[in-house]
């Protein structure tokens, strides 16, 4: 995935690309014109890490309605020429989502600039998943159409437009426009449910993988063509061999684990780690050995892969085989796995990272110190957007380590994603006396729900903002509904509306 440039988190830019709720307070205190031109920037270039578990756009919609903003910049970059040579989905998903929510706020022009879209952009088909949830018939049956012109009408086009109906997101316009009585729509339309419907039938008629009968061996090989094509098959194979390993083959997976090929070894190693064999924790310790603690990245990775910056030259069976054993390790939840952590967690290694991570989620109170220790050491290795952290912040907040409160600001302020300063929100309310009458306020108008929903049990009320904007959120139709649940919890007892 594409690593975007984040302004630093003292500025109004890098504010608002970290969708904090400062970003907003900030843009509508700073000169109009500042403040749309870092928004549209955001807008334009999506600051998400990654986009499948960051919001941004309903954040980014409310401060164009606050600001008054148009969308002559969002026109132009949506119609550009790139726009038919750069067809990826993060050039222009932002931008349709922020235009969705604009849409749902009355906002005519958005749905226009949508309709457009949807008619003649690259993209088309996120705009019309957007467009599904908030035009009307009229409006989608309009495009039935220009969307429909896309697929020629030949077999590789109809076969096209069967997967495209198949895989539609929303299907509320192609049943629409299954309905129309026109040949070149409805009945088209009709064709490419039908053909969809009979290709899932016969994908389902050939199945591919294991089959009732096979029995440990075969599925280790499987495990291993797997590896050698390029697919990380352990996680099914180790299901598999759940289903088909009794007692008597404990040996032979113990000899997988302990140094068969790296495809078989990670099964076998994640199906051990499964039913707690009392072997595999040493068997763990032996994979990650193998590769040797110089040539391991610091623990960590940004990218949530402990082993993905190992240079080249080292071993790819061993590194295979140290990433099976660290993510079976992860998945390990008995008093074992945790007791090993306290003895690993002083390795430099991706091992003593997860077993940080480990005495962070099922740690005891006397843990507390190891787990803030290995808090420190990961920020330290890989900075306030390291993979890692959000496990340990999690585990900082259910330990209430108090102390751990300026690490926690830090990571706050700092981080580029707005899941991880939601998890760190969710831990300073329970480590840091200040919350409710700092960041809590803040957290009112942060990009993500969960940290509004927190914002909402804790921000103190003392503060005037606080009253004004908890009777906005209850009011906001676009608001989700965990949210407005715990707005309505304190405005019942501490406000009066």
């Amino acid at each position: 995935m594409f690593e975007p440039a984040i302004a630093p988190s003292g500025t109004l830019l890098g504010l608002l690309q970290r969708g904090r709720g400062d970003g907003t307070l900030h843009a509508l205190a700073a000169p109009r014109a500042e403040a749309l031109a870092a928004l549209d920037h955001c807008v334009l270039a999506d600051p998400r890490h990654d986009w499948r578990v960051e919001n941004r756009s309903l954040y980014y919609a409310r401060l164009y309605l606050d600001l008054h903003g148009g969308l002559e910049t969002i026109e132009a970059h949506l119609f550009a020429p790139e726009d038919h040579l750069d067809t990826e989905e993060h050039r222009t998903g932002l931008a349709l989502a922020v235009l969705g929510h604009l849409a749902s706020y009355g906002r005519h022009d958005a749905l226009l600039l949508l309709r457009r879209y949807a008619a003649t952009g690259a993209n088309w088909s996120w705009a019309l998943d957007e467009l599904a949830l908030r035009d009307d018939d009229a409006g989608l049956r309009s495009l039935a159409e220009p969307v429909l012109a896309r697929f020629p009408q030949d077999e590789a086009g109809d076969t096209e437009l069967a997967g495209t109906v198949r895989d539609a997101f929303e299907p509320r316009p192609w049943r629409l426009w299954a309905e129309d009585q026109r040949d070149a729509v409805g009945a088209r339309v009709r064709a490419a449910q039908e053909h969809g419907s009979f290709d899932r039938w016969q994908r389902q008629l050939r199945p591919t993988g294991p089959r009732p009968g096979w029995s440990v061996r075969a599925v280790l090989d499987w495990a291993q063509e797997g590896y050698e094509r390029g697919a990380d098959l352990a996680g099914p194979a180790a299901r598999c061999l759940a289903a088909v390993a009794g007692p008597e083959d404990r040996p032979e997976l113990l000899a997988a684990g302990r140094g068969g090929a790296p495809g078989a070894r990670a099964a076998a190693l994640h199906h051990l780690a499964a039913t707690r064999d009392p072997a595999v924790l040493d068997l763990v310790e032996a994979a990650a050995d193998g590769v040797h603690p110089l040539d391991a990245p610091a623990p960590g990775s940004v990218h949530g892969d402990p082993y993905g910056d190992v240079p080249g030259a080292v071993d790819r069976d061993a590194l295979a085989a140290a990433r099976a054993a660290v993510s079976a390790y992860l998945r390990m939840c008995g008093e074992d796995a945790v007791a090993r952590a306290r003895a690993w967690i002083h390795r430099t290694d991706p091992l003593g990272a997860a077993a940080g991570e480990t005495l962070a989620a099922r740690g005891e109170e006397r843990d507390a110190g190891l787990v803030l220790g290995a808090l420190r050491t990961a920020i330290r290795a890989g900075g306030p957007d390291t993979a890692a952290l959000g496990v340990l912040v999690d585990g900082v907040g259910r330990l209430g380590i108090a102390c751990a409160a300026p690490v926690l600001r830090h990571v706050y302020r700092e981080t580029a994603s707005s899941q991880l300063r939601g998890r760190t929100a969710r831990a300073l309310a329970a480590t840091d006396p200040s919350f409710a009458s700092g960041f809590a306020v803040e957290c009112l108008w942060d990009c993500e729900e969960t940290t509004r929903e927190i914002a909402a049990q804790h921000a103190e009320t003392a503060d005037a903002r606080v009253a004004e904007r908890l009777r906005r959120l209850a009011a906001d139709p676009a608001e989700e509904v965990e949210v407005q649940t715990a707005v309505r919890n304190r405005i019942g007892p501490d406000l009066q509306v």
